[in-house]
């Protein structure tokens, strides 16, 4: 096994007439959670989608688990046991939290063939989708929508998961039950990306951090050591962690 999961050798995306990307070089080591940081406009939420195959590279290579998935179909990258979670969530609101899990549960036919033990597991972590689980999603709080659009991610065993702005508008009380849900997620063994615009988020919860401007990645290395250089923080981000 390689060491880094995921791998972005080179990639430029364009979008339309727009050329977003200019040669992204990424990697997310294998069990590790990484932060992917940048100032608005700076490309992350492109290089997501592109990972995904949502918007599809038009130069360069990404691999994962030592596989080209440069050319894959969104459904194929997803069987490899990848999850998004885009900055929308993307919620089935007419439909019930319940009926939005065992949308995501690509094995199950119906509820009872989710697993049981996997199921409380995600209770634990986020009470509020047992406390609203015959609930149209729709009516959920933005922080209680936040915690279904990850535990419908982690309904079946991932690889990787790959998510956008987690604590956009979450109340502090619920980012720290975020935070603890994603330490969790990464205890267990699973890779996560993370796009975040909470430094305090970033700090608490990366190992590694890759930061983007104008579509490429101008620094790259653990996040501690990010997080310990103010002078560093400032030249790449215009303000202090």
């Amino acid at each position: 096994m390689t060491a880094n999961l995921l791998a972005l050798e080179g990639v430029h995306t364009h979008i339309g007439a727009y050329h977003i990307l200019h040669g992204v070089d990424l990697a997310v080591p294998r069990g590790q959670l990484t932060m992917l940081l940048g100032r608005n406009g700076a490309g992350k939420t492109t290089t997501l989608r592109t990972i995904m195959g949502l918007w599809r590279a038009s130069q360069g290579r990404i691999t994962f688990n030592g596989q080209d998935i440069t050319q894959m179909p969104t459904p194929a990258i997803a069987a490899l046991k990848v999850a998004y979670v885009p900055e929308n969530m993307g919620i089935f609101s007419d439909l019930t939290v319940r009926e939005n899990m065992l949308l995501a549960a690509r094995s199950a036919r119906n509820v009872s063939q989710i697993d049981e033990a996997r199921l409380q597991w995600i209770f634990e972590l986020f009470p509020a989708v047992e406390k609203f689980w015959s609930h149209p999603a729709g009516k959920l709080s933005g922080g209680q929508k936040q915690m279904l659009a990850v535990a419908r991610a982690i309904v079946e065993p991932r690889e990787l998961l790959i998510i956008d702005e987690p604590s956009k508008g979450l109340a502090p009380a619920i980012i720290n039950n975020m935070i603890d849900a994603f330490a969790q997620l990464k205890g267990s063994g699973v890779t996560i990306l993370l796009v975040e615009q909470n430094i305090n988020f970033a700090k608490r919860l990366g190992d590694t951090v890759v930061v983007m401007d104008n579509g490429v990645v101008v620094h790259a290395g653990s996040m501690r050591a990010l997080a310990d250089d103010e002078a560093l923080q400032h030249s790449l981000l215009g303000l202090a962690i």
